[in-house]
């Protein structure tokens, strides 16, 4: 493998254009952020100062290894939610390395809404389960919750019990989960340290009940203190929910640290250790990715900019170029690369299949990058069998099992989305750039689309159409269309693991396959049906 050269002009009028473009998106990521790191009113915040409590994210701070890399996983679900708690929910979830070990934590928000679960919430809970399971990666639960929002009951009622199963189904697996209990644990939230492997409960602050003294006193008519019911000592020396007894967060915290070093062995992996810098400087990406994402631009370009020395080997190079196939390292991590390079066609389609089937083989996991619209359509591609190149694809990508990682950096739409594994098809982790668009197609065409149907169906009821009604409704629908395949909606309910500056492209990836090599990576030799 040898580094390319980059055809990049830094100094184009196009370059520039694309880099002012998206640097207007960062700072409405940057204004995302800001609301998504909020930890309740000032007043709450202050409150929690005065009982010289730690913030959720200090608490994470301080567990986290220092000088080691870590990144924050869904920030922005619930950020287009009318009735919930803002972005980020109440839980602040991060990958990162605690005792040298990578680990998962998930940190109640106690200082917003009491920490109590609503729907975005409770969707991050059921994601972190599922990439905890995946990767088999260690679990610790910061835990200061109410349980359930009770005006979102109905929408977190099963998302809870799903989330109490999981946890136990990694048990299963000798996955385990820590929680460390700081303050208030109610109702379903007590049954999180209840279902956790260890627990860690800090005296004096610890509360853990099913019911508090009102509902006890209501329900049996008896007499009892908070800790009598839930309290850190009581439980650890009468009910044995706690294992371990803190005197303070600081020593919860440190007593997780020892745990997590006694029960865990880091991963080795001799490859991660051979890592280098990419020749070309990561920043340019800013300026690659079009300002509008119906101009096509070089893949290839993209990815020099966060491989290991920009250098990869490129899979039937002049073969199928709407899909660019190669095998390089991130991070010192093998993998190989599936990427859009517009729209797919059969030749496309067929490539990206035997390049799967190939990882598969190798025992390699895949990245996949999104660029496209979906499937070539027309009388000569319908032919050909578009249909039959595309189902060999998607049959491909569903039945490979070597993990799989989404990197989503401009459209993603309709079964394109599907065949590139997108959230459907449970990629391990999948992050988009801040101009993503994903839906079942975009907007004019959708509209466009209706458009048609409604005089179709007009002409054969000889009904007169009223034109500017017809105009007036396609502009709704074209804007309605437009937000909802905004990335800002789909990270909002989970489509993706976080919305990323595009410059710091190789650190997510970097951890991400960090998480996927924490397990066995194997592939299959099963595949669907390959009609001919």
């Amino acid at each position: 493998m040898k580094v390319k050269k980059s055809n990049v002009d830094i100094l184009s009028p196009g370059f520039i254009e694309n880099e002012i473009s998206m640097k207007k998106l960062l700072k409405e990521l940057n204004s995302y952020a800001k609301l998504s790191k909020s930890e309740g009113t000032d007043e709450q915040i202050k409150r929690s100062k005065k009982r010289k409590k730690l913030l959720a994210r200090h608490k994470i701070d301080l567990l986290l290894d220092k000088g080691k890399p870590s990144i924050e996983l869904m920030p922005f679900a619930g950020l287009k939610h009318e009735n919930g708690f803002g972005a980020g929910g109440t839980t602040v979830v991060v990958l990162g390395y605690v005792s040298n070990i990578l680990c998962l934590i998930n940190a109640n928000v106690a200082t917003r809404k009491a920490g109590a679960i609503d729907y975005a919430t409770s969707l991050k809970n059921l994601r972190l389960s599922q990439i905890a399971s995946e990767n088999r990666l260690l679990t610790i639960n910061l835990v200061e919750s109410g349980g359930a929002n009770l005006p979102d009951q109905d929408r977190v009622f099963n998302n809870y019990g799903k989330f109490f199963k999981e946890m136990s189904n990694r048990s299963k697996k000798g996955i385990p989960t820590i929680s460390v209990v700081f303050g208030n644990a109610t109702a379903g939230g007590a049954y999180v340290p209840g279902m956790s492997d260890y627990s860690i409960f800090q005296k004096n602050n610890a509360k853990v009940f099913l019911a508090g003294p009102p509902l006890v006193k209501m329900a049996t008519n008896e007499d009892a203190n908070d800790e009598e019911l839930g309290g850190a000592q009581m439980h650890s020396s009468i009910s044995g929910v706690s294992d371990f007894l803190a005197s303070d967060e600081k020593d919860a915290i440190a007593i997780t640290k020892k745990l997590v070093k006694k029960i865990s062995k880091p991963v080795t992996n001799k490859n991660s250790n051979e890592q280098i810098q990419p020749v070309f400087n990561q920043k340019e990406i800013l300026g690659i990715i079009p300002s509008n994402l119906k101009k096509p631009f070089d893949i290839r370009e993209l990815a020099k900019r966060f491989v290991d020395k920009s250098e990869f080997l490129e899979f039937k190079e002049n073969y199928g170029r709407t899909m660019f196939c190669c095998w390089t390292k991130i991070g010192g991590f093998p993998v190989g690369i599936i990427a859009n390079n517009g729209v797919i066609f059969i030749e496309s389609a067929r490539k990206a299949t035997h390049f799967i089937q190939l990882a598969n083989k190798s025992n390699l996991p895949l990245l996949f990058i999104h660029n496209t619209t979906g499937f070539m359509v027309g009388k000569r591609y319908e032919q050909n069998g578009m249909i039959n190149s595309g189902s060999q694809l998607i049959h491909a990508v569903a039945g490979s099992s070597v993990p799989h990682i989404g990197l989503q950096v401009g459209n993603s739409y309709g079964a394109g989305n599907y065949a590139m594994c997108g959230r459907s098809f449970d990629p391990r982790f999948l992050f988009s750039y801040p101009n993503v668009k994903s839906g079942v197609m975009g907007a004019d065409q959708l509209s466009g689309v209706m458009e048609i149907i409604k005089r179709n169906k007009a002409l054969s009821n000889n009904q007169v159409i009223d034109e500017d009604q017809l105009k007036k409704e396609k502009i709704k629908l074209a804007k309605e269309a437009d937000e909802k395949a905004s990335v800002w909606h789909t990270t909002s309910e989970v489509w993706d693991d976080g919305v990323i500056d595009p410059s710091e492209t190789r650190k997510y990836l970097t951890m991400a396959l960090a998480a996927v090599y924490n397990s066995e990576v194997k592939g299959s030799d099963s595949f669907g049906v390959f009609r001919m």
